[in-house]
């Protein structure tokens, strides 16, 4: 229990000195500016309206629960605890959030992805994961590494990226951002799942596939 707790001060340290250094949400002008739904005497500030500074409280900062495992009975065999300006209010403007990553054994797939606001850095605290990103056109690189416990991977801002379980137990990843709110698209259920659905032709022609197949993809993700 002490090995993780190291682990997260470090990771945590490091997330925030990579939100200090290239935060790709905009710099504050002020100490803080905690997130308030209602707009009565509130100011608009970077996608949210601000409370008077003179009412913040401690539980505008605080969020509790990191501790426990993602529910990982899904198709994908993961789960993302996202602790965002959502969850925690004291975060707008401050350029960064937190995600916990469980992944069940052998096959947990945190599928892949981007963020189109942010750069993640990821630590493993248990298990074994292979992740990887693809660079941009038109080179496509595939980057890969396979991590172990204590073992640190960065994610490049907007690039497709993805975690996978090759470990035979489960696997606990924590991931900085930085961005309050990163935002994330995960390409499978965008492309074959958008609402309203992308005409099959289209989709038929981009990834040079039967039709039929198509069809059945957008169902499955339809569905989901």
């Amino acid at each position: 229990m002490k090995g993780i707790q190291s682990i997260l001060v470090v990771f945590a340290l490091l997330a925030f000195a990579c939100s200090l250094v290239s935060a790709f949400d905009p710099s504050p002008l002020q100490d803080f500016c905690v997130a308030i739904n209602d707009t009565k005497d509130g100011v608009f500030v970077n996608g949210k309206f601000c409370k008077d500074p003179k009412l913040a409280v401690a539980d505008d900062f605080f969020y509790s629960g990191l501790n426990k495992p993602g529910n990982t009975s899904n198709p994908n065999g993961s789960n993302v605890t996202t602790v965002n300006v959502d969850q925690i209010p004291g975060l707008n403007t401050l350029g960064i959030s937190l995600v916990r990553i469980d992944y069940a054994p052998y096959g947990g797939l945190n599928p892949p992805h981007t963020h189109p606001r942010g750069t993640e850095i990821l630590v493993v605290v248990e298990g074994t994961l292979y992740v990887g990103f693809v660079t941009s056109n038109p080179d496509n690189r595939l980057i890969t590494k396979v991590l172990y416990p204590g073992d640190v991977f960065v994610f490049p801002i907007g690039l497709i990226h993805f975690q996978f379980n090759i470990g035979n137990t489960n696997a606990v990843a924590f991931a900085g951002l930085s961005s309050q709110n990163a935002g994330v698209i995960t390409i499978a259920k965008a492309v074959f799942g958008s609402n309203p659905p992308i005409n099959p032709d289209v989709l038929t022609k981009a990834f040079q596939l039967d039709k039929n197949v198509v069809t059945y993809l957008q169902s499955r993700f339809w569905s989901d």
